[in-house]
Formats: C-alpha cells, structure tokens, sequence
C-alpha cells in the first residue's frame, strides 16, 4: 500500500535500520523509540491489525520475538522486555500495519510504548548492527 509507512520500509523506498530480514517478516528499529533498543517486527504483506492477518504470519513475527527477545535484553542489559501489539485506534495503534513492539524495560522506569523523538541515527545504526550480529551468532 502506497500510503503505509511500513509498505514503504519493506518495499525499499523509505530507509530504516534493519536488524532482520526473511521472506516473511521484517525486524528493525524504531525511529521514534520509546527507549534503546526499541524494535519492530512487521510481516512484509501489508494487514491492519491481528484480525486480518493470516495465523501463518502471526506466527512467524512471534516465533521471531522470542528469538530476539533474549539477545536484546542482554545487549541492553535491560531487566525485563516488554512485548506490545495494538489493535485499531481506540487501543492506541497508530500505524495501521501489524506490528509487534519489543521494548527493552529497566526496573524503576516508567513504561511507553511509543517515543516522543527521533532516535539518534548513529545510535539505532549500532544497535541494529549488534543485534545482527548477535543474531548471526545464535545461527539466525
């Protein structure tokens, strides 16, 4: 779809820091995150929300997160990982492609689920390079 952001990612035509590519599923940093290390996985065919979206693709982006999840709270040497999914405006989703928000969580820090201000290039450029990495060692 012309008119999604994250059609847009998958397709090429607008940058972003990748982490994770396969023939289903594309991870990468959020450029607005709420904290380091913020992450999103989105399947490449374009659904709204979990309710049109096929249960094979579901899976995949889950199946996904729980291989990152661990590799990124110990890169972040973060306490916990909040896993974030929003279904339709009322419930707070504010791009209507389905995506699924890993964010690192410390302990005593209050939680958001989306950021105010854009990450520092330089930083969610890292950071995606690391996870690569750690993901490259884990046989991903």
């Amino acid at each position: 779809m012309s008119d999604c952001i994250f059609c847009n990612i998958i397709a090429g035509e607008l940058p972003c820091h990748e982490v994770y590519r396969d023939e289903q599923l594309l991870c990468f940093m959020d450029i607005a995150p709420a904290g380091r290390g913020h992450c999103l996985i989105v399947p490449l065919d374009h659904h709204a929300d979990i309710f049109g979206l096929p249960q094979e693709q579901l899976l995949a982006v889950q199946r996904f997160a729980a291989r990152l999840a661990p590799l990124l709270k110990h890169y972040c040497a973060a306490d916990g990982i909040g896993v974030h999914q929003l279904n339709g405006a009322a419930a707070g989703q504010t791009v209507f492609h389905y995506h699924l928000h890993l964010i690192p969580a410390y302990q005593g820090q209050s939680l958001q689920l989306h950021g105010r201000d854009a990450g520092a290039a330089d930083e969610l450029a890292a950071t995606a390079a690391a996870l690569r990495g750690l993901l490259l060692e884990e046989g991903c």
